[in-house]
């Protein structure tokens, strides 16, 4: 099988890569000409830029493809690109969606793909709904052979699973929590959150490369593993050798302070969410999440331990955490002392 993917060593798709080539598929991966420790050897490199209409129609010219994979698109002009550029080259056109883009705040408690696509607080949630509608509407009037998955929060080496994140360093919450100071996390703590490590997401995904059953399917891939946010910064301390010292501070209160994460957290992150993952298990049954956020987290902490230079303190983060939580304390005493 001959697989194009567009990106293809970042976070979640360095470990489908790497899976797709282990199960000998003829793996092509196009970017500007990059190569990081996470290209896999043995996949072949088609150097162009992806969000070039001229670049990629140059450097694909006379090239046929079981399946192409978007790893990078994200906007409906993207998606409009992709089909004019695929359209005829490829039996399978993948499109890395976004189960953010799941009802905010969920209707029900289990998601489905049968979920409306609906969410009023983040535009990147909202810009890819419509590259969604964009691809089906290609698949019913002309038979573009679109599959769509909608990632969850799934992590890898080179990051950490966290509500409330340095944006400059996912390393720097292990550096907070080892100076002893307080982790944010908003709300109570106690809402539900789904974590997935790439490895576990590359199995269902693989599975789906040349599935004719997945033709004109959305699917979600998901671990089964649903933990509170406060379990999960629990989890990521206790694995770095800490009992991190959590922090609850009213959701409304941080976005009206740094309304910048307002749509992250209450398009996203602040939402319970647990997910019905048959749909995505009855096509590809090798789906089997083995990788839980212990074993994960220790797996990231171990791969910074072998790039220390990568153990980088995010100072902008830190002082916005500190001033949150001395504003916040300032708030009780001032209603104390009213």
């Amino acid at each position: 099988m001959k697989v194009l993917m567009i990106g293809g060593t970042g976070r979640i798709s360095a470990a489908v890569s790497k899976r797709a080539v282990e199960k000998g598929i003829d793996l092509y991966l196009l970017n500007r000409g990059s190569q990081n420790e996470f290209f896999p050897q043995g996949a072949k490199q088609i150097v162009a830029d992806g969000r070039d209409e001229t670049s990629l129609r140059e450097a694909l010219r006379g090239q046929m493809f079981d399946v192409v994979v978007d790893w990078i698109g994200y906007l409906p002009a993207q998606a409009e690109m992709d089909i004019r550029v695929f359209e005829g080259i490829t039996k399978q056109f993948i499109y890395i969606s976004s189960a953010s883009a799941y009802q905010k705040p969920p209707a029900r408690f289990l998601i489905t793909e049968e979920t409306p696509l609906e969410n009023p607080h983040w535009q990147y949630s909202r810009d890819k709904i419509a590259c969604e509608e964009i691809f089906f509407e290609a698949h019913r009037k002309r038979g573009f052979p679109i599959t769509v998955v909608r990632p969850s929060h799934t992590y890898g080496a080179t990051s950490l699973p966290m509500i409330f994140p340095g944006r400059q360093s996912p390393y720097s919450v292990i550096a907070r929590m080892k100076s002893g100071k307080p982790i944010i996390v908003p709300g109570d703590g106690n809402s539900l959150w789904v974590v997935t490590h790439n490895t576990d997401f590359a199995k269902a995904f693989v599975g789906l490369l040349g599935n004719e059953k997945a033709i004109g399917e959305a699917y979600h891939i998901t671990s089964d593993e649903v933990l509170t946010w406060d379990a999960i910064v629990q989890t990521i301390g206790r694995a770095a050798g800490f009992e991190p010292k959590l922090y609850h501070m009213a959701t409304d209160f941080i976005t009206a302070c740094h309304p910048e994460v307002h749509p992250e957290l209450v398009g996203d992150k602040i939402n319970s969410v647990v997910f019905d993952n048959a749909k995505v298990k009855a096509v590809a049954p090798e789906f089997v999440c083995t990788t839980g956020l212990a074993e994960g987290a220790k797996l990231t902490l171990d791969w910074f331990d072998a790039h220390p230079a990568l153990k980088q303190r995010d100072e902008a983060w830190e002082g916005l955490c500190d001033r949150l939580i001395a504003a916040h304390e300032a708030g009780k005493v001032a209603f104390e002392r009213s």
